[in-house]
């Protein structure tokens, strides 16, 4: 589990394909800290396992299925915004993200403001239906309230400090994000279903 509070933007130093999976090479520091092969990091919000550490970063590897399922992230020089995992007893200051990504939304545009940006995205039909105002949504990894709801189209609001410390300040119109919806609206969505 994760809480969608980004520790650092790393950066995919190269990548290769091995045995069908791609191999990526992320350079980062902070996420290194008491970091071991097997431990998980939110990459982009998608929960990915240490293969490999290095003094410089650290290696994980993708089946094609999650190479197919997020956004197009896994090139060399790209920024991805990363989270090791919470421990029992840590502060919960975003919201529960399980790190599985549910779909790839579009950037419809971005209105940039003083003091506070407003994002707009476009969700895939099957998930615009968790989306609702006030919620929580996650972005690329990082934990967001969303502010309004127009059909498949979603806006959230984003502070300097967000945008220092993530990498959704260099998004516009026509990116593709990736979306992990509030766990706890599947959750009720499922129970409503087995009381039918």
């Amino acid at each position: 589990m994760f809480t969608g509070i980004v520790e650092e933007v790393g950066r995919v130093a190269r990548t290769e394909t091995r045995g069908g999976n791609l191999r990526v090479w992320i350079e980062a520091e902070k996420v290194l800290e008491g970091a071991k092969v097997g431990d998980s990091i939110a990459t982009s919000g998608a929960c990915l396992t240490v293969v490999e550490l290095s003094e410089h970063g650290f290696a994980v590897e993708l089946a094609q299925e999650t190479v197919k399922r997020t956004a197009p992230r896994w090139r060399a020089g790209a920024a991805v915004n990363l989270e090791r995992a919470a421990r029992v007893g840590d502060r919960l200051d975003g919201h529960l993200v399980t790190g599985h990504v549910d779909g790839v939304g579009r950037v419809v545009r971005f209105d940039r403001r003083p003091g506070a940006h407003d994002l707009y995205v476009e969700a895939p039909a099957e998930l615009a239906r968790y989306v609702a105002p006030k919620g929580s949504i996650t972005i690329d990894g990082v934990s967001l309230t969303v502010v309004e709801v127009r059909g498949r189209v979603f806006s959230v609001t984003l502070i300097p400090h967000t945008l220092a410390v993530t990498t959704l300040g260099g998004l516009g119109p026509g990116d593709a994000v990736n979306l992990e919806i509030d766990v706890i609206a599947r959750y009720v969505e499922r129970l409503m279903e087995a009381q039918k």
